[in-house]
């Protein structure tokens, strides 16, 4: 299901922390390069990864599992397999009352972990990635000379 872009983009702008859960510490890995993005967007970026806790990233310590983060979690973005995604929101929803968001990143889905999150009130973006989305929606791809609709050899 594609989600329309008044609604990712109210969801990039209400957002104020987001727990990514399967970040890599590996600066070529997309995990570590979106968050970073997303952190330096403003975003407070709470690293999950069993393999690396305790370990910074971006000012944050990495935590083994959601249930270890003690504040709240406006949305969640999910680099793992399709697979693992049902339980991670099962996690999520019990850790998260007030969770507002579930973003599955590129080649991610689950539809019935998307349809019970959404039965609690959670949006859902499924097979997209927030940084993208981001470039995206706020015109940062024009900077790059993409998705101008302008075609230039000037810069």
């Amino acid at each position: 299901m594609r989600q329309d872009d008044a609604k990712i983009r109210d969801i990039l702008k209400r957002t104020k922390r987001i727990a990514v859960v399967g970040v890599s510490m590996n600066p070529v890995r997309p995990s570590y390069y979106v968050a970073r993005y997303l952190d330096l967007k403003g975003y407070t970026v709470i690293p999950v990864n069993p393999l690396h806790e305790g370990a910074q990233l971006f000012g944050q310590p990495i935590v083994a599992a959601l249930k270890d983060i003690e504040q709240a979690v406006d949305m969640l973005d999910i680099f793992r397999r399709s697979e693992a995604v049902p339980a991670i929101v099962d996690e999520a929803l019990e850790a998260f009352p007030a969770l507002q968001t579930i973003w599955m990143q590129i080649g991610v889905e689950h539809h019935d972990a998307a349809a019970k999150a959404e039965a609690r009130g959670v949006d859902v973006i499924q097979n997209r990635c927030p940084k993208i989305e981001y470039q995206r929606l706020f015109g940062e791809l024009r900077m790059g000379g993409f998705a101008t609709g302008i075609i230039s050899s000037k810069l």
